[in-house]
């Protein structure tokens, strides 16, 4: 594994070669070296409530629906449900399913005053595989990285 300048820097080139406006994006494993490398870095996951029952959690991951369920409409009070929940110079790394709704929520809170936001590629289940199935080929539980079940 790269050093943590490396890997954040590697995650800087990404974020510009994508053109998104957050700082940086990451696979699965870099994110989970950043969080063991910085103390104020936090995994914020964005999928809804029946997502993280049914599927899966990263365990001490701070939890705010960008969607809301049923009907995956936009929740109006995220930012203030995160703000609350976070210091104001948290390097912030988001994850949902697959890599969309983080990246949604890492641009809106970088547009809202926080400079170090990542996304994490691939989030929690990762891309479908040929039979249609998510959670086996790529994203933070194939990854092998740690998670819970309810």
């Amino acid at each position: 594994m790269k050093d943590i300048n490396q890997i954040l820097e590697t995650a800087r080139e990404r974020a510009e070669d994508m053109r998104v406006p957050y700082k940086g994006a990451l696979l699965p494993s870099e994110a989970h070296a950043v969080l063991q490398a910085i103390p104020e870095a936090r995994i914020v996951d964005v999928r809804c409530r029946a997502e993280l029952d049914w599927v899966g959690r990263v365990p001490g991951a701070i939890e705010v629906e960008l969607l809301t369920y049923p009907g995956m409409q936009p929740n109006p009070g995220f930012l203030d449900q995160l703000n609350s929940q976070i210091a104001e110079h948290a390097v912030l790394l988001f994850i949902c399913r697959s890599g969309g709704r983080s990246s949604q929520a890492a641009a809106l809170m970088s547009q809202n005053s926080f400079t170090d936001c990542y996304n994490i590629l691939e989030g929690f289940e990762g891309d479908k595989d040929e039979s249609g199935h998510r959670g086996q080929q790529s994203g933070w539980k194939a990854a092998g990285l740690p998670w819970i079940q309810s």
